[in-house]
C-alpha cells in the first residue's frame, strides 16, 4: 500500500488538532484561575489630541522639589465593548522618575486603565502589537516566497508548535502535572510533528527525528543530573519569586521549571543540527556510488563538526543576547568574579548553554549513525518513497531509489 502525501500531511493535521484538544482538555482540569473580582479594567484607544497641561511643584524640604506634569488627552476608544466612545485620560510625569517617558502624541494607539478610587482614566503604554503583527505578517509572506511549500508547510508547523506551549504546556505547568512528563510530551510532539510536515514521510525526517531525540533525551539526563550535584532551588528571578505566591493547591516546582525552560529551549538547536547532517547525508549518498555504512558515517561526523562549531556560538550567544540586562545588573554591582559566576541565576544561564550544547554534540553522530543505517538498508518497505515536496507533485510516489516504496499491509 503506497503513501499518498496530501493524505498523510493531512492526517498529520488531523492528529495534531486531537493532540492540541485532548491535551488542552487534560492540561486544563484543575488549571489555576486567580480571581478577576478586584482586577484593573484596560482599554484602548487613539488620542484625538491634547487638551491640557497641568504642572504643579511642591516643596519637601533640604532644596528638594517634587515636580509632577499632568497631560490631559482626548481619546476615542477602540475596544469591542465601548468601540468609538470618546473619553478623557492622564498621562503623568514626576522628576522622581528614573528614566525619561515619553509624552503621548495625536495618533498614537494607546493602552489604558480605569482607576475605580480617582473615576479617571490613565494612558499606560503605546499599542506595540499591530506593529509587530505587521512585521510577522512580512516575514511569514517572506518565508513561503522563499520556502514555497515547505515555507508553508514550516509555518503551519510552528503554529501548532506555539499552540501546543500555550494550549497544553502551560496549562498542564499550572494545573499542578508533572513538568518533566509534560515537557518531552510537547518536545517530542514538536519534533515528530515538524520533521514529518516540513520534509514529509521519508528517511531523512526518521533520521532526524531519532537523532533529535536522543540529543533531547541526553540534554535532559544531564540537566537531571547537574539540577542535583549543583542544589539548585530555582529562585533565580523575581517572577519565580512570584510564582510562589500563588495560591495553588500545588505549587509549581520552580526546580523543575529551570529543567523545561533549558530542555525546550534546546530543541530548536538540536532539531537543526539533526536535520542539516541528515539532509546533507541524503545529498550526498544520492550523489555518490553504493556508499557504505563507515562512509556515510564519517561524512556525517566531518559535516557535523563544521555544523557544531557555529551552531555552538549561535545557542550560547542567543542566551547572552536574551539575558544581556541581567548580566549587566550582577557586573555592575558585583566586585569579585567569583561572587558573580556563583550566583544561582548566572549558573543556570550557563546551563541553558552547556546543556543545549551537550545535547547537540550527541545528536551528531546519532544521526549520522541512523542515516548510515538507514541509506544504506535496501529492504526497507516502510517508509513511503523520498520526494521533493518543492518540485514533485503532491501525488507523485514515486520510489527512491532502493526502495519499493511500499507499507505493509
Amino acid at each position: 500500500m503506497k503513501i499518498n502525501n496530501t493524505m498523510f500531511y493531512i492526517g498529520i493535521l488531523v492528529v495534531s488538532m486531537a493532540f492540541l484538544f485532548i491535551g488542552n482538555r487534560i492540561a486544563s482540569r484543575d488549571v489555576f484561575r486567580p480571581s478577576h473580582e478586584h482586577a484593573i479594567a484596560t482599554y484602548t484607544g487613539v488620542v484625538i489630541g491634547i487638551i491640557d497641561r497641568i504642572e504643579d511643584q511642591y516643596y519637601l524640604g533640604a532644596g528638594s522639589w517634587f515636580e509632577s506634569t499632568t497631560l490631559v488627552f482626548g481619546v476615542r476608544l477602540t475596544g469591542r465593548e465601548r468601540r468609538g466612545e470618546f473619553i478623557t485620560a492622564l498621562q503623568q510625569f514626576t522628576n522622581m522618575t528614573i528614566y525619561e517617558e515619553r509624552e503621548f502624541a495625536t495618533g498614537d494607539r494607546v493602552l489604558l486603565f480605569f482607576d475605580d478610587f480617582g473615576n479617571r482614566y490613565f494612558i499606560t503604554s503605546l499599542v506595540r502589537i499591530n506593529t509587530i503583527a505587521i512585521l510577522g505578517a512580512v516575514f511569514l509572506v517572506f518565508v513561503i516566497l522563499f520556502g514555497r511549500k515547505k515555507g508553508f508547510n514550516a509555518i503551519v508547523a510552528l503554529g501548532f508548535t506555539c499552540l501546543a506551549v500555550f494550549m497544553v504546556f502551560i496549562p498542564a505547568i499550572l494545573s499542578g502535572r508533572n513538568i518533566y512528563v509534560v515537557t518531552f510530551v510537547v518536545c517530542i510532539y514538536a519534533i515528530a510533528s515538524t520533521l514529518l510536515m516540513v520534509i514529509g514521510p521519508n528517511k531523512k525526517a526518521l533520521s532526524a527525528m531519532l537523532g533529535c531525540l536522543g540529543g533531547v533525551l541526553l540534554a535532559g539526563v544531564l540537566m537531571a543530573i547537574m539540577d542535583v550535584a549543583l542544589r539548585l532551588t530555582g529562585l533565580v528571578d523575581h517572577e519565580a519569586i512570584g510564582l510562589l505566591t500563588l495560591p495553588m493547591e500545588n505549587p509549581i516546582d520552580l526546580r523543575a521549571l529551570i529543567f523545561a525552560g533549558i530542555i525546550i529551549g534546546a530543541v530548536g538547536a538540536i532539531m537543526d543540527v539533526a536535520m542539516s547532517i541528515s539532509s546533507s547525508l541524503w545529498e550526498v549518498q544520492q550523489a555518490g556510488d553504493d556508499m557504505s555504512f563507515e562512509d556515510i558515517f564519517k561524512s556525517g561526523i566531518t559535516i557535523g563538526k563544521d555544523i557544531l562549531g557555529t551552531m555552538l556560538n549561535t545557542l550560547i550567544l542567543a542566551y547572552i543576547g536574551s539575558s544581556l540586562s541581567l548580566i549587566l545588573l550582577i557586573t555592575a554591582h558585583t566586585t569579585s568574579l567569583t561572587e558573580m559566576f556563583n550566583r544561582e541565576m548566572i549558573i543556570v544561564e550557563l546551563l541553558r548553554a552547556l546543556v543545549g550544547s551537550f545535547g547537540m554534540f550527541l545528536t551528531i553522530p546519532l544521526t549520522a549513525g541512523i542515516c548510515g543505517w538507514l541509506y544504506t538498508k535496501q529492504n526497507i518497505h516502510y517508509l513511503p518513497p523520498e520526494q521533493d515536496m518543492e518540485q514533485d507533485a503532491v501525488h507523485d510516489d514515486s520510489p527512491e531509489d532502493g526502495d519499493s516504496g511500499s507499507c505493509p499491509e
